[in-house]
Parts: structure tokens; sequence; C-alpha cells
């Protein structure tokens, strides 16, 4: 903004300084034109300084006069410049050292326009150097945060996805640890009644054999206590003897009741393992689960991050897009100010140091110079 404010002061002290001498031609331009009639002339002739007149012969001031109005006539049609037109005209007219000081005070006029355009034509070339190296430098930033809003993008993109994923890890998991305490409590129901079923049985087999332990083993021992008396048994009758089966009978079933048992330790030992391995699943579990309830959380503060970083930088981005539309307006109004001054500087500066040659040339003529 100060650049444009200078710019601006500047253009309005050189348009205000253009139309002032314009103003000013046309003023002279007329009141010379009033000046240049005959009886002006004559009324001239009459008053000039007389000892001036004593001094300089009449011809040889016509002829001072002529040579420089000639000259400043040909530099006034050379350079389109009406002020010089009506310095001719006074010359014709006016006292010579009031035309000389006119003649010093245009030089002097001119010498400070040369300056003012040169420092006008610097200025320019500076701002719009400036302007050029800070639209390089916002266009190199404003292609940075692109590309760092691209990556931001793609980066919460990466960071929503990986959450979703564990999200979906956790629900599985949690579901997998459901079904395994459903599969365990099925399990240990099944090993309950096996282990009810095989106690019921060995306790009814024991019973079973505990009866025939009792009927075999008493009879046993009735007959090896019983001695004969009287007269021997009549005939017909042969001795009583243990059931030779009844042995394998017993045998049978405390065979089953022992299989039994060894069932029950099986079960029971099945049961151990299988609680076992649950509960390694559901710590193992757990643990990945908390795990990845850490990831989640870290992740989420990573991706909140990113996204301020993103809301960061696409404001940039606005920042850097509107100040290069600063700087492109800015270089428009340079060019509307600067563009005739610097493709005609050369020109013009030649052309004015030419304007004041000529003027110093008519000065020498006035001064008696012979050219």
């Amino acid at each position: 903004s100060m650049l444009k404010e200078k710019c601006q002061m500047t253009d309005g002290e050189w348009e205000e300084r253009q139309k002032t001498r314009q103003l000013e031609m046309e003023a002279v331009s007329k009141a010379l034109a009033v000046l240049s009639g005959d009886d002006a002339h004559d009324l001239f002739t009459k008053t000039f300084n007389p000892s001036f007149v004593q001094v300089q012969s009449g011809a040889e001031m016509s002829s001072r006069r002529t040579a420089a109005a000639r000259v400043l006539e040909l530099s006034a049609k050379k350079f389109h410049s009406p002020y010089l037109s009506a310095l001719a005209t006074k010359v014709k007219l006016d006292a010579f050292e009031r035309v000389k000081k006119a003649i010093d005070d245009m030089i002097l006029q001119l010498g400070n326009e040369k300056a003012a355009e040169i420092k006008h034509k610097d200025f320019c070339v500076d701002e719009f150097n400036t302007n050029t190296a800070q639209t390089e430098t916002k266009e190199r930033e404003k292609t940075d945060v692109a590309a760092q809003i691209e990556d931001l993008a793609l980066t919460i993109k990466t960071f929503s996805e990986e959450l979703d994923g564990l999200k979906a890890e956790i629900a599985e998991m949690q579901v997998q640890m459901k079904r395994a305490g459903e599969d365990r409590e099925k399990q240990n129901k099944e090993f309950q009644m096996t282990v009810s079923d095989q106690r019921s049985t060995v306790k009814l087999l024991n019973a079973a054999l505990e009866v025939l332990q009792d009927f075999y083993g008493k009879k046993e021992a009735f007959l090896q206590r019983q001695e004969p008396a009287g007269p021997p048994p009549p005939a017909g009758f042969k001795e009583y003897k243990k059931n030779e089966s009844s042995g394998g009978v017993m045998n049978l079933i405390q065979s089953i009741i022992e299989d039994a048992k060894a069932m029950e330790a099986e079960a029971t030992r099945s049961e151990e393992d299988s609680q076992k391995a649950y509960e390694d699943f559901v710590k193992e579990t757990n643990a990945s689960i908390e795990t990845k309830g850490k990831e989640i959380v870290n992740k989420s503060e990573e991706k909140a991050k990113s996204e301020v970083a993103l809301v960061e930088a696409k404001a940039t981005q606005e920042s850097v897009v509107l100040e290069l539309e600063q700087l492109a307006n800015y270089n428009t109004e340079l060019h509307q100010s600067c563009d005739f001054i610097v493709k005609n500087f050369d020109l013009r500066q030649q052309a004015r140091d030419e304007e004041v040659e000529a003027l110093n040339q008519a000065k020498a003529i006035l001064s008696g110079a012979k050219y």
C-alpha cells in the first residue's frame, strides 16, 4: 500500500506539473500575441532603455534578435514546444536582459523537469523490479502451499482410513471374544454333564459291585464253615459251588468304573486346558484392543493436528492469492503510470537536452556570439 501511495503521489505531482506548465504556456502565448502587434512594437521601441540603445546599434540588435528568434523557432518546431515558440516572439519584442532572464528560467525549469523525470523513471524501474520479485516469491509460496494442502489432505484421508480399520479390528476382536465366551460356556456345561454322568455311573457301578461282592463273599464263607452231620445226603444233589462267571462280571464292572474315572479325569484336564486357552485368548485380545485403542487416540490427535494445519494452509493460500491479485493490480497501475516515461525516456531526455542547448545558443547570440 505504501508503494501504491507513493506511485499515486508521484503521478499526481507529474500530472499537476504538466497541467500547470500547459496553462502557463497558453497564458504566455496569449500575452505575447497581444504584445506582438504593431502598436505594441512601436511603443516598446520608444520605451527601451536609452543607455542600452546607445550602446547597441539598431541594425546589430535587430540582427541578434532575428538570429536568436530563428534558433528558438526552429527548436520550437522540432520539439513541438509552444513555450519555445512564445520565447522566440518575446526575443523579437522584449529587452535583451529580460529575454536572457526568461531563457535562464526556462533552462532551470527544463533541468528540474529532467531531474524529476529521471527520478520518476528510477522509481518506475525500482517498483517494477520489486513488483516482479514479490510476485515471483508469492507464486513460489502459492505453489508450496498448494502442495502442502494436497499432502495434508492425503494425510488426513490416510488417518481416517487407518482409524476406520482400527475400529473395525477392535469390533471384530470383541465379536470373537464374545463368541469364545459363548463357546467356553457351552463347553463347560458339556464338561459338567460329562463329569456328572461319569460320577453317577461310577456310583451306580460301585453299588452293584458291592451287592455282588457282599453276596458272593457271604456265600463262600458259609459253605466253608458248613460240616456234614448225620447221614450222607441223598443221592442226586451235587455239591454247591461258586458261579464261575461271577468273578468275570465283577471284574467287568470294576473295569467300567475305572474307565469312567479315567474319562472324568480326561474331561477335567481338557476342561482346564480349554479354560486356560480361553483366559489366554481373552487376555491377549484385551491387550490387543488396548493397544489399538491407544493407536486410535494417537492417530486421532495427529489427524486433528493435520486438520488444523489444513485450515491454516487454506487461509494462507487465500491470503497469497489475494496478495498476488494486489500485486497484479499494482503492476497494471505501474504500467499506466510508467510505460510512456520508460519507453520514451531516452528520447525525452535527449530532446530536453537539445532544448537547453538551443536556449543556450539563443542566449549566446543575444550576448553577441556569432554562429
